[in-house]
């Protein structure tokens, strides 16, 4: 059966993503910074999947592109080439014109958009190939906000970065899209990740035809809102 990478796979959404496509039988691979991380991912994976969804982990610093695309090549040798890619990866801090330095904008940019583009274009060029597949990016800020100027600037891109992805591969069957969370994610919140990764299941599964390019989980009451 096809599996699940999972870019930044760590304790809130990137775990629950996990845990949502296990829970239908589908194999991970876990791709995070840390072993620690990947380890304790991979351990709650197994209590929704117990009957042997098989699990993979692997580190990257998503910024290092030799690292990533090793880890992603990891991935596929022991699962085949993924059905559906989840980049999940960001750097969340408040900073303004006043206090965030060139440096420190080209990092947080490394992290947001750039390691997104390079999981793309290591694994699109395949699925297009097959015929099908998934690349789902967790976004954000769907109004910039100048206390978060760093943040605001990389969904932004990311938000293009769908619309262009969408563009080169969707005719070829890869449908490229988008969940912005609006909110603070926490368990037993409005934004609790077990509610967010359903999104991320509905996008992989909808029919060519009725794709949506971009989910946007508010915490309000009722159905999200769907950008397509």
């Amino acid at each position: 059966m096809p599996g699940a990478v999972i870019v930044g796979a760590g304790p809130g959404i990137g775990r629950a993503v996990a845990r949502r496509f296990a829970g239908e039988g589908l194999p991970v691979a876990l791709v995070a910074r840390s072993r620690t991380t990947v380890q304790t991912v991979a351990e709650a994976v197994a209590e929704v999947a117990p009957g042997g969804v098989r699990v993979v982990t692997a580190t990257a610093d998503v910024t290092d592109e030799d690292a990533l695309r090793a880890a992603l090549d990891q991935a596929a040798r022991e699962l085949g080439p993924p059905d559906v890619a989840v980049y999940n990866a960001a750097v969340i801090r408040p900073d303004t014109t006043d206090d965030l330095s060139a440096r420190d904008l080209l990092n947080a940019y490394a992290v947001n958009v750039v390691g997104a583009h390079t999981t793309a274009a290591h694994l699109l060029p395949a699925m297009a190939e097959r015929g099908g597949g998934s690349f789902l990016i967790t976004g954000g800020m769907p109004d910039p906000k100048p206390e978060y100027l760093s943040l605001s600037l990389g969904k932004a891109a990311v938000r293009t970065l769908v619309t262009l992805l969408d563009q080169r591969y969707g005719p070829s069957g890869v449908h490229a899209a988008s969940i912005t969370v609006d909110g603070p994610v926490a368990p037993g919140t409005a934004f609790d990740p077990d509610d967010i990764a359903e999104h991320y299941w509905r996008l992989h599964t909808q029919p060519p035809g009725h794709w949506d390019h971009e989910i946007l989980h508010s915490g309000d009451a009722g159905a999200p809102g769907e950008r397509r």
